[in-house]
């Protein structure tokens, strides 16, 4: 794996630190990920040696580049925290692609840095397969995030609630910049440090923004599209972030900083999946509201760069922009094609009747494609989703078939296109807990068959049937925190 040196070298060295190499004892590759490293032109995992192995681990004795940890800060739960970094993660350096695209290699879990505050710098088996299986899964999904090379593991000790051995992912990305980075130097008066970094981030990911008459505001607007789009991405397939700070905000549009997330299972627009978040802050329904608001901590960190009553205005057409690209998901999930005025009103009238029974939502999404526009029956795999299908259902379907004379796609050809927008497998917190207790246990396969199944989430691979079923009652109890 042949590294060059990170861009970020070219901002002043109070940017980063140089981080020094922190083995962990005997470490295990227990999962690589040879589809994203064909596409790097890396090697497979057949053919990894020692050496790469180790590299990979963070315990190379000898490094290609000497990793470093950026300095970044941030509002956590909204409340400003001041500095904060790359406590547990570190860069390795870049690689260049067979296209000549340059991609961040990192390690989350290598040891501790500068910015770990007292930590350990160290993470733990049951996190890093949360990231390395969820980081893929999105991907599958279509939808933009940092990437998942390898997972290595160690039988080093490692203390969170509980006593559990250490791991490390192995992350890739074009750019780990976050909106963090730029709040850090914003907030400490430093706005010369705030440009560069903003000139490097035109430069290597926004050039098209160069040639307008103010390329920061134009980068900003462009970060602010992509975000809206994103955060419409998660809440068309059910995702909840779970820490949704401005440090866990990516300056590309990037799904980032896997912690404690999980999908949808019973549709509850109110769903929160971190046990931490008391306040119900990072709820489901309100994800869309806290991007634009951590948007907006992003915004004054440009008004060096360009005037309020600006970037006011860029913020004002967020909200636009979102439902724009929300509604253009949901029509697709519904195998509605050309838009007709009332169709989020017929995306709501489902939401409130999932809701109102607490249906199943990827489930129930995927089997509307059984619906079809000239009947009046309800498909039986359908109905027996709803405990009462007769109280809700039956109004909407009337209501949908009606809105489908609008189209002209066959049954056959709507429930194609549905199918393909739809996802049959869920990265499912039960799932994802099955595996962990496997891999705990010194068997990795569990990991291995669940990340098989999720890269290709949209297919009907009969013979995996049983990752498709609904989630056992027992499936509600399992918690997450910002440690999982």
């Amino acid at each position: 794996m042949n590294t060059l040196p990170s861009r970020l070298l070219s901002l002043p060295e109070h940017h980063y630190s140089h981080i020094p190499v922190q083995p962990v004892h005997a470490p295990t590759l227990l999962a690589y990920n040879d589809a994203l490293a064909a596409e790097l032109g890396l090697p497979s995992a057949a053919a990894l040696s020692a050496d790469k192995c180790l590299w990979l681990a963070g315990s190379l004795a000898s490094p290609p580049q000497t990793p470093i940890a950026t300095v970044y800060s941030g509002h956590q739960f909204g409340i400003w925290a001041g500095q904060l970094g790359d406590g547990r993660a570190m860069l390795l350096g870049e690689i260049s692609d067979p296209q000549g695209q340059r991609w961040e290699i990192q390690l989350k879990g290598a040891g501790a840095t500068p910015y770990s505050r007292r930590a350990d710098g160290r993470a733990v088996l049951r996190s890093s397969i949360r990231e390395y299986l969820c980081s893929e899964y999105i991907h599958a999904l279509g939808i933009p995030t940092t990437r998942a090379l390898a997972l290595m593991g160690s039988p080093d000790t490692v203390y969170r609630e509980q006593a559990e051995t250490a791991a490390v992912v192995t992350r890739i990305a074009p750019s780990f910049l976050r909106f963090g980075h730029f709040e850090h130097w914003y907030h400490r008066g430093q706005n010369t440090d705030g440009q560069l970094l903003a000139d490097l981030l035109l430069e290597q990911h926004y050039p098209e923004c160069l040639q307008a008459d103010n390329p920061y505001l134009a980068m900003f607007a462009a970060i602010s599209l992509r975000s809206a789009e994103l955060v419409a991405a998660w809440q068309s397939v059910g995702f909840c972030h779970g820490v949704l700070n401005t440090d866990n905000m990516s300056a590309l549009g990037l799904t980032i900083d896997y912690g404690p997330f999980g999908f949808l299972d019973a549709f509850d627009p109110h769903h929160i999946c971190n046990h931490s978040d008391t306040q119900g802050r990072y709820a489901y329904h309100a994800q869309p509201s806290i991007v634009q608001w951590n948007l907006s901590c992003l915004a004054s960190c440009f008004l060096p760069l360009a005037t309020e009553d600006e970037l006011v205005e860029v913020l004002n057409n967020y909200v636009a922009q979102y439902k724009q690209a929300y509604l253009a998901r949901m029509r697709a999930k519904l195998g509605l094609m050309r838009p007709v005025d009332g169709d989020q009103e017929l995306v709501d009238g489902l939401l409130k009747a999932m809701a109102a029974q607490r249906v199943d939502y990827s489930l129930c999404m995927r089997l509307l494609s059984q619906v079809s526009r000239d009947g009046n029956d309800i498909p039986a795999d359908l109905a027996a989703l709803w405990p009462l299908p007769e109280a809700g259902l039956q109004q909407w379907l009337t209501l949908y078939r009606q809105r489908l004379q609008a189209e002209s796609l066959s049954d056959a050809e709507r429930a194609t296109a549905m199918n393909a927008v739809n996802p049959k497998y869920v990265l499912r917190q039960y799932l994802l807990q099955a595996a962990i207790e496997q891999a705990q246990q010194g068997d990795a396969s569990g990991v291995h068959e669940l990340a098989l199944v999720m890269s290709h989430p949209y297919d009907e691979q009969p013979e995996y049937q049983a990752y498709a079923a609904l989630p056992p009652d027992w499936a509600a109890g399992i918690c997450v925190s910002c440690s999982s």
